[in-house]
């Protein structure tokens, strides 16, 4: 299974301007859809004033989770050209928001095309691209005398730990490469249950 994807490594933005239109393109790393509305949200409310907010994003090393929004403009005008050029730049995890601020003058949907294709590459044209990999949590569920012998797979197999509770039993939820999870998820099985 691949599980290594192209993503961004922080927030970037670019710019286009056209016949007094402003678009100003932000690009995020993201995880998760949950994560984008977040953003979504954010931006809206920082940019209030402007007429259009027009996304796409892809999700996952397979980069089968993807979607374009217009935000009003002319139908594939807007987002499926900032979809475009993530995808040929091969990335994955990445959201990108072009908000347009209308100067007056109709750019025709060959131009708004143009305009919002153009702000995208801009702003992927400054961001450092790295390769991640894909990530799971496992949760293992133990009892205290089997302690070490879970540290060690932990240590071992260097998986970052996320979450931790020592109650009557032991639960630890740990990070690991989808790839690599049935083999963690063995070599943790032998020592504790799988939860």
């Amino acid at each position: 299974m691949e599980d290594t994807y192209r993503t961004i490594a922080a927030p970037v933005e670019g710019l286009y301007k056209e016949k007094g239109s402003k678009f100003i393109a932000k690009a995020y790393p993201v995880r998760s859809e949950e994560e984008i509305k977040e953003i979504l949200v954010g931006l809206r409310k920082e940019y209030y004033d402007a007429r259009h907010h027009c996304y796409a994003y892809l999700l996952g090393a397979a980069r089968a989770i993807y979607r374009a929004n217009d935000d009003g403009e002319p139908n594939h005008s807007a987002g499926d050209p900032i979809l475009g050029q993530i995808k040929s730049m091969g990335l994955s995890n990445v959201l990108v928001v072009v908000i347009r601020y209308f100067g007056g003058i109709k750019l025709g949907v060959g131009g708004l095309i143009h305009a919002y294709k153009t702000a995208t590459a801009d702003a992927l044209d400054q961001a450092q691209i790295i390769e991640r990999h894909e990530t799971t949590l496992l949760t293992v569920q133990f009892s205290y005398e089997q302690m070490n012998d879970i540290m060690k797979v932990v240590k071992d197999l260097d998986l970052p730990v996320r979450q931790q509770d020592f109650g009557l039993d032991c639960r630890l939820t740990v990070e690991v490469r989808t790839s690599l999870a049935p083999q963690a998820a063995a070599l943790l099985q032998k020592n504790g249950t799988i939860l």
